[in-house]
């Protein structure tokens, strides 16, 4: 089997090289200048975060987890992201979005305690037992939340096109030379099969390439509410998807916490709905600025 470090190295070179091919005006000499030491201490953050530990984490957890508990366990990146826009940026947010957020991460833990419970991993101690790919799941979500609210602080000047082959650019980097130094050269012995690069072209073209530009383009032409709304279904088609492609059926745990997780997705959908002078402002506010605050999309 190919390892997921190539999987996930090759699946940025392939995505790199079409964003290149895309926002190619966006690479001039102006761009490089006009940005501070601080703005390009930001995007390179973003993309260890973002690009590198983020996808990183989750390509490991997939390997030693079912995927239902990955997608569902990373729904407490939105209410961490909005944790981090409260304490650090000092956005104001109105109680329905806030109980929302402490229900939907409140369903992520149940669903980690019900399968602890359920697989009969209570130690003698009485300590409940995580598995590893649930705690990477956790760590892969904390890394995008952390991206996000920095691109938002950051980072809503820079050209979405330029952001993005940065981020997909210096994230590659990045992973390739922690994957070597923790892996060894060995681990990428897959690197250059044919059977790889075919899948990897079809998957960042189709997928994550495809996939950033008509979330780009929904952003453009519509309210941060609805944007919200959509993003609210990734979790569900994720659920349908592992259960259609894999044969993945959902266990108790995840009908539990999945539904307590869609409770606070609706009652956030409320608050989005009921912020009627703020959804109006996100009108005028840069696409990718929108972007961050709904989860990082691709690799």
């Amino acid at each position: 089997s190919i390892s997921f470090c190539n999987v996930l190295f090759v699946g940025n070179i392939c995505a790199l090289l079409i964003l290149i091919i895309i926002y190619r005006k966006q690479l001039n000499l102006r761009y490089f200048q006009q940005f501070s030491s601080q703005d390009w201490a930001s995007m390179l953050a973003v993309a260890f975060l973002a690009g590198a530990l983020s996808p990183a984490a989750s390509f490991e957890a997939l390997s030693r987890t079912m995927v239902n508990n990955v997608i569902l366990i990373g729904r407490i990146e939105p209410p961490l992201t909005l944790a981090l826009a409260i304490f650090l940026l000092g956005e104001k947010v109105n109680r329905w979005k806030i109980t929302g957020a402490i229900i939907s991460f409140a369903g992520v833990i149940l669903i980690i305690v019900l399968q602890s419970f359920g697989q009969n991993s209570v130690d003698s101690t009485n300590m409940i037992s995580i598995n590893s790919g649930e705690i990477l799941a956790a760590i892969g979500a904390t890394a995008t939340a952390i991206s996000n609210t920095i691109s938002k602080a950051r980072l809503h000047r820079i050209p979405v096109g330029f952001f993005n082959i940065i981020r997909n650019g210096f994230g590659g980097i990045i992973f390739f030379i922690a994957a070597l130094y923790f892996y060894g050269s060995s681990h990428f012995m897959e690197l250059f099969s044919p059977f790889l690069w075919q899948w990897m072209l079809v998957y960042s073209a189709v997928i994550v390439v495809i996939g950033q530009i008509l979330w780009l383009k929904g952003l453009s032409k519509t309210s941060s509410s609805d944007a919200s709304i959509a993003s609210a279904f990734n979790p569900i088609a994720g659920v349908i998807a592992a259960y259609l492609i894999l044969g993945e059926k959902p266990i108790a745990a995840h009908y539990i916490g999945g539904a307590i997780i869609l409770v606070g997705i609706i009652l956030s959908q409320v608050a989005n709905k009921n912020e009627t002078t703020i959804n109006q402002l996100a009108e005028k506010v840069h696409p990718q600025q929108r972007e961050t605050g709904l989860g990082f999309k691709g690799f």
